[in-house]
């Protein structure tokens, strides 16, 4: 007989039998739920750690990291590159023009020496001289003693008319000049500069090649004396600054007895002056170039370079400094956004970059154009690259540099518009890696005359380098002038 259910039991059991199913559902939807937040989450964290690890890979190629800090360079990318790399040969290549070592005029060798054979070679016969010159090789020596000993005597006269004794007084030079002589006091000074050596290093030096013994006091003291004869040049080029129309300027670090100090340098055409400060604001420039600068300043995007040029005279008015910010730097932030894993990150960057190039591209070719379409080509690939930079996706590292685009676009090609600048700061960096050196080798100042000194020859060292001056030859000058009481030289060739 068959069953029959009724409605009311039908449901019963179809709700019975639906129920595990429906809580097995609602477990599954939660468990959804919860892995979808978690997968959020794990997304995020791969972003966080995607931009860590891209942090971590900068180097001097993508950010302002200096090339000593890249301990392990990547190979290169190219097989052409490392494949020329391995099969190339040490020395000149193929097509180098080779330059050889002209022989030193007459006027510049001391001695001349004539070899003559005694005897024949082959009879052993006598011979005789014929005059004749067949080969001559010119060779440098350095002499058996390279310092020479002067004994100063201060003499007694008698006056033939008042019967009296008179002492001869020295002369001024040599009294304040005391054991060392100008020349070797600068070169003392070049030792301690362009030598970056330690004053046993030279105290050792004079005894074993010049057969001098002195103290590592009195060789303080000779420092100190170059530091006072440089102290009105330095002066002077300081002075100069704020009537130059363009300056490069950038700053590193400077350690003094566990402090932090701070190393300016600021580049004109012809003349580097250093700065050491404990500050690096903007109240540096302001000290340094005052308010009376008008010209160009050539930087990177550093804060105190925006303050300076954004400062008011006392009337309000706004300040007339100009800035061409580095694109270098530019360059290496963009190539540092390249190689995060942000597709559209990614993708904005190599427009920027592909950008950079043609400008650059146009810059190379400057020669086989005309003038006016050097321009013309110059403004449309930087109106190129501005209208792009001010547009990019939602990115923070993006919007950074988006942001800079439009605020300070313009001050990024100056260089478009204004004549003799360059449109890098490379200049600054490269006088700074003297400062560099001597820093890592040096460790630093330990008081105030030591930041003066190092101020001061590290500026006169790279304006007669830029001159193309004997630096050695400018410090003995120098020397003898301050010891003489005479007007120091002037550090500058010409009027600037």
């Amino acid at each position: 007989m068959e069953r029959y259910f009724s409605e009311t039991q039908t449901k019963q059991l179809v709700a019975e039998m639906i129920t595990p199913f429906l809580r097995r559902i609602n477990e599954v939807e939660k468990r959804v739920v919860e892995l979808e937040g978690q997968n959020a989450q794990l997304k995020k964290r791969v972003v966080e750690l995607e931009n860590e690890n891209a942090t971590l890979k900068k180097d001097s190629s993508n950010s302002s990291k200096p090339p000593s800090s890249d301990i392990v360079k990547p190979p290169s990318s190219s097989p052409s590159k490392a494949k020329g790399k391995a099969l190339g040969k040490i020395g000149g290549q193929v097509g180098h023009v080779r330059h050889e070592r002209c022989e030193l005029p007459p006027e510049q060798v001391d001695r001349f020496q004539t070899h003559v054979l005694e005897r024949c070679p082959d009879c052993g016969g006598t011979v005789q001289a014929t005059g004749e010159v067949v080969a001559s090789l010119q060779q440098m020596e350095l002499v058996p003693k390279p310092v020479e000993v002067i004994e100063h005597h201060a003499a007694r006269v008698r006056c033939t008319c008042c019967l009296r004794y008179h002492d001869t007084p020295l002369p001024a030079g040599i009294r304040k000049a005391g054991l060392l002589g100008p020349r070797l006091t600068a070169l003392l000074g070049w030792f301690k500069s362009q030598g970056h050596d330690s004053y046993s290093i030279m105290a050792e030096f004079l005894r074993d090649v010049a057969g001098c013994k002195v103290s590592r006091g009195l060789l303080a003291k000779a420092i100190q004396k170059v530091s006072h004869a440089l102290a009105e040049p330095y002066a002077l080029l300081s002075e100069a600054l704020v009537h130059e129309p363009v300056l490069n300027v950038d700053e590193t670090g400077h350690p003094e007895n566990k402090k932090r100090m701070w190393t300016w340098v600021f580049r004109a055409d012809k003349f580097t002056v250093f700065h050491i400060d404990p500050s690096r604001g903007s109240q540096v420039l302001d000290k340094v170039l005052s308010k009376e600068f008008k010209g160009v300043l050539g930087c990177d995007y550093f804060s105190a370079y925006r303050k300076y040029m954004n400062r008011c005279d006392e009337d309000g008015n706004k300040s007339q400094v100009l800035t061409q910010f580095c694109l270098a730097h530019l360059i290496r932030d963009l190539k540092f956004i390249a190689g995060l894993k942000d597709a559209q990150a990614t993708r904005w960057a190599n427009q920027m970059l592909a950008g950079m190039r043609r400008l650059f591209g146009v810059i190379h070719r400057r020669e086989k154009m005309s003038p006016a379409g050097f321009q013309r080509s110059l403004e449309k690939a930087r109106d190129v690259v501005l209208l792009r930079g001010k547009r990019g996706p939602p990115r923070n590292d993006v919007q950074n540099l988006v942001e800079r685009f439009r605020k300070h676009g313009d001050a990024y090609f100056r260089f478009v518009t204004e004549p003799g600048i360059s449109p890098t700061n490379n200049l600054a960096e490269q006088a700074l890696r003297c400062v560099v050196i001597d820093r890592r080798l040096t460790q630093g100042t330990r008081s105030f005359r030591g930041r003066e000194w190092c101020a001061r020859i590290w500026t006169i060292a790279a304006t007669c380098r830029q001159q193309a001056r004997s630096f050695f030859d400018y410090l003995s000058d120098a020397h003898h002038a301050s010891f003489e009481k005479q007007p120091i030289p002037s550090p500058l060739l010409t009027k600037l």
